[in-house]
């Protein structure tokens, strides 16, 4: 199974991309393959055709498994985030790929953000997004609990609709 994380954070090597590796390691029980530290990307983010974007969108779409994860900035995910994802094609661009929105926020306020903000995004590139998405604290993005609690729920079945998507919508 390939696994991706997308962090869509301003800053590089943030505490959003260590959020987003270390749900993806909880989720499929080794290191992720492909690490987009999307602002890394610069200017090729504002057309079309750079060479470095259409890699980092070619390796997320041939994935099983995308954390797709962003900090909680003016009350959504980043306008980062948002160019890369618009790199993606309508529909198809993550389709047979399962995604999982995570978010880190400073406060409850925006608890619901992942599930009524970026999941809907993630869907209607074509992804499957099974499982609701996972919001954590500033305050506990350093701590297993969120990540280990959340891997427990949801990862047997993330892993099993993952590792059998692509060749299930071959059927």
């Amino acid at each position: 199974m390939k696994v991706a994380v997308v962090a869509g954070n301003p800053k590089a090597e943030s505490r959003t991309l260590a959020a987003g590796v270390r749900l993806a390691a909880r989720l499929a029980d080794a290191e992720p393959d492909v690490v987009v530290d999307v602002v890394t990307l610069g200017a090729g983010l504002l057309g079309w055709g750079d060479e470095a974007v259409s890699a980092a969108v070619e390796d997320v779409a041939s994935s099983d498994l995308v954390v797709v994860a962003s900090p909680t900035f003016k009350a959504t995910y980043t306008g980062v985030l948002k160019l890369f994802l618009d790199q993606f094609a309508t529909g198809t661009g993550l389709q047979d790929v399962v995604a999982v929105p995570l978010m880190v926020g400073a406060g409850p306020a925006h608890a619901l953000a992942p599930e009524l903000l970026l999941k809907p995004v993630l869907v209607e590139l074509g992804a499957y997004a099974p499982a609701p998405g996972l919001y954590v604290r500033e305050s506990e993005h350093a701590e297993a609990a969120p990540y280990d609690a959340y891997a427990q729920r949801w990862g047997a079945a993330i892993r099993a609709l993952a590792s059998g998507a692509r060749e299930q919508a071959a059927v």
